[in-house]
């Protein structure tokens, strides 16, 4: 099994993280609470979207980042049974919007960096965000990956453009060749052996 990861909501459940840093800054913009649900439901587009629809400027982008940085480096513990799958993969590469730099400390923090034999980060790679395809093209070509696993279409739609089986991981929402919501063994087995659902 060679793997594509996404890494937020996908490795780590970083969404309470997220979420609360989008919760801030939409107070410190708005003056008051945003309504929580909503404001997940739209975080799991894309954060930009989530910017828009709630009337947030551009301009408050690197406080979220700075929030979130701080709250994801607090908690944001990895999925249960995730280890399990890192473990079993021949290859793992992650390609995330997250920089390398912070990638890197969440994935040391939690023993799990030696898993991975590359982690892309468009902004600091030069390749474009998701949902391009270049990012998903280089490793797909540079280590014969097979699978992807996501928890939002933007990380599975480049994954279908080059070829590559998709996972969708705790979003039944989306199109994906597979979902799941739990990192098992049965999960594993269908990884193994190509299975759908």
């Amino acid at each position: 099994m060679r793997l594509l990861w996404d890494l937020d909501g996908t490795i780590f459940d970083t969404y309470p993280a997220i979420l609360n840093s989008f919760c801030s800054v939409y107070e410190e913009v708005h003056g008051k609470s945003v309504d929580k649900t909503e404001a997940l439901r739209w975080l799991k587009k894309t954060s930009k979207e989530a910017f828009a629809h709630f009337g947030i400027s551009e301009d408050f982008r690197e406080r979220f980042k700075e929030l979130d940085h701080a709250e994801a480096e607090a908690g944001s513990p990895p999925f249960e049974g995730i280890e399990s799958i890192l473990a079993a993969a021949d290859v793992n590469v992650i390609v995330t919007h997250r920089t390398r730099a912070s990638t890197k400390e969440l994935l040391v923090k939690w023993g799990l960096f030696d898993y991975f034999d590359e982690i892309v980060s468009p902004d600091d790679d030069g390749f474009p965000r998701k949902p391009d395809v270049g990012a998903y093209e280089y490793v797909r070509n540079k280590y014969q990956l097979d699978w992807a696993i996501g928890d939002r279409a933007l990380d599975l739609i480049p994954a279908k453009a080059v070829g590559m089986k998709t996972c969708a991981f705790q979003n039944k929402d989306i199109e994906a060749d597979l979902h799941i919501d739990a990192y098992t063994s049965a999960f594993l087995e269908k990884l193994k052996y190509g299975g759908s659902e």
